[in-house]
């Protein structure tokens, strides 16, 4: 049965320059620095991950206690403004992550957008507003956790805006 397709859209403007903000999202590694430790994340792949369309990269997570392994393939990469890694397998019927690197006037904008689908049809529908919940508190922090490290001690300052999530 076929399950409703959900977006899920961040948006985080940084006064840095282009180049240095793709740099650090162009790291496998740095994934885990920006993934609530609560899920446990690690990359089963070997690092440093090459990133370029086709990589393959393997990872656990931890769902709500219940242990994953989430499979990705970059499908699109295009340095230093945009990439897309998509789910072969793992928790989800369907995901699709483009994120994107504007510049703007003194900085960046970063935007994650995510079409995403769940499994088991009438269930996966009954547990989406927990899912939606879930992925808010997730980017979230993955937002706070960007800030911190790639501002330093200006993470917190009132010159960087608000966080801004939207789902659809």
């Amino acid at each position: 049965m076929n399950t409703r397709t959900h977006l899920l859209r961040t948006q985080l403007d940084l006064p840095l320059g282009r180049d240095a903000v793709f740099s650090f999202f162009s790291a496998a590694e740095n994934l885990g620095r920006i993934t609530p430790p609560e899920l446990a994340f690690k990359i089963l792949t070997p690092l440093p991950v090459t990133m370029k369309p086709g990589a393959l990269i393997e990872y656990s997570i931890g769902l709500w206690m219940i242990p994953l392994r989430w499979h990705s393939k970059i499908t699109l990469w295009r340095p230093p403004a945009a990439f897309i890694d998509e789910q072969l397998s793992g928790p989800y019927a369907e995901w699709v992550h483009t994120h994107t690197f504007t510049e703007i006037a003194g900085g960046t904008r970063i935007v994650d957008e995510v079409r995403y689908r769940l499994p088991f049809g009438v269930l996966g529908r009954l547990a989406h507003p927990l899912v939606r919940l879930q992925l808010r508190r997730i980017f979230s922090y993955r937002q706070r956790r960007v800030r911190e490290l790639l501002l330093g001690s200006l993470g917190g300052a009132a010159s960087v805006p608000e966080l801004g999530i939207i789902f659809r």
